[in-house]
């Protein structure tokens, strides 16, 4: 049984998954190329994504394709996101009687313009008939079902990257070498990953650090065997509008991009990563994947609770890391700040976190479509 799994491109941390799901369902991903709006564009182009993939992957040329998909496939999987390329899928397989999958990944409908407005009586109906549904979290899989009105065939694919590498052993070396062509001297490190936009807090972030660059060090004037003795640098990896305002504040460095093989070495070497999204009426940070790189390496994650991965239960606060109201820069500085000042915490919230990550495997993804596919009757 040959299944479509439509999708925008070949992100790197979704293809050992789609490796996973043509080899134990038939899966092929089809990629429309559009839409990636929070995919970052050093992700590379989708001709070499589609070269390099280990698994049956090609283009599908837009809606009028995706129409025509139950012709070719016995059933089908698509996401959310994609415009018009979701509900031609739907409707296309719905035309031959074939089984459609949800993948589901918004935890709050999009808000503002007409092209949503009009939009969302399509989605909403795709949310209430889909045979089965993927969900990224316990957080997508609530909002689901107040559409579908039952949660029997909701299922949770836990969110996952490459434990192997993120989670690999990075020396002391490794970090030092980091640190000195970065610039970053030898005190705390705080690290934020992601695009310099609007929803990600960034602007929150920069508030809260200022305010965290106009305090003495932790403990200059009160020392304790907890407390570091230099001023802490916020590093920044990533870029967008944004990028002015990170370079133009205090105590931080604007890094830019940073290849994926070598995060796992900013991440070892960050005392917390920070990832403070906001709601805004298009967006709501799905999950944040971030947080589960930075676990890997027993990294503490400071989120608000407008983060998929803190609604989704991954980040707990107090047990995975500290949890703050989004758009709350005072609150943003003193989680920040107690996690600078407080090693044992920063140990306990790091060890916790990582533990957390057991579940969030490739497997456990790969089982939960198995267990969505077979609730629609695409699998025998």
């Amino acid at each position: 049984m040959a299944i479509a799994l439509v999708t925008n491109v070949l992100a790197p941390y979704r293809v050992p998954l789609y490796a996973q799901l043509a080899e134990r369902y038939d899966v092929e991903v089809l990629c429309f190329g559009a839409g990636a709006s929070y995919v970052p564009a050093w992700f590379g182009d989708l001709d070499g994504q589609l070269a390099a993939a280990p698994f049956p992957a090609r283009r599908i040329d837009g809606p009028r394709a995706a129409l025509a998909l139950g012709r070719r496939y016995d059933a089908a999987i698509a996401p959310v996101a994609g415009g018009a390329m979701l509900p031609a899928t739907y409707f296309g397989m719905r035309a031959r009687g074939k089984p459609f999958v949800l993948w589901a990944s918004v935890w709050a409908h999009p808000r503002g313009g007409a092209k949503a407005a009009l939009a969302f009586p399509l989605v909403r109906h795709v949310y209430r008939h889909a045979d089965a549904v993927v969900t990224y979290g316990e957080h997508v899989r609530s909002y689901v079902t107040r559409y579908r009105g039952h949660d029997d065939d909701v299922v949770i694919a836990p969110q996952s990257v490459e434990a192997e590498l993120f989670g690999r052993p990075v020396e002391a070396q490794e970090v030092a070498a980091w640190r000195a062509e970065a610039e970053l001297g030898e005190g705390p490190l705080v690290l934020y990953v992601g695009r310099l936009v609007e929803e990600k807090g960034v602007a929150d972030l920069l508030a809260a650090w200022r305010t965290l660059a106009a305090e003495p060090p932790a403990g200059a004037t009160a020392p304790a065997p907890s407390a570091p003795a230099a001023s802490p640098t916020l590093a920044v990896v990533g870029d967008g509008p944004l990028a002015g305002a990170v370079a133009a504040t205090p105590r931080t460095r604007l890094l830019g991009p940073l290849p994926r093989e070598r995060l796992p070495v900013a991440y070892a070497a960050a005392d917390a990563l920070v990832l403070p999204s906001i709601p805004t009426p298009r967006f709501r940070e799905p999950w944040g994947l971030v947080c589960n790189e930075a676990l890997h390496q027993a990294t503490p994650v400071v989120a608000t609770t407008a983060v998929g991965a803190v609604a989704g239960g991954l980040v707990r606060d107090e047990q995975a890391g500290l949890v703050v109201p989004p758009g709350d820069p005072d609150a943003l500085a003193r989680a920040l700040g107690r996690l600078l000042r407080d090693r044992a915490l920063r140990e306990r919230l790091g060890s916790a976190g990582r533990a957390a990550l057991a579940g969030h495997t490739y497997a456990a993804m790969a089982d939960a479509f198995g267990v969505a596919l077979a609730r629609a009757g695409a699998l025998t």
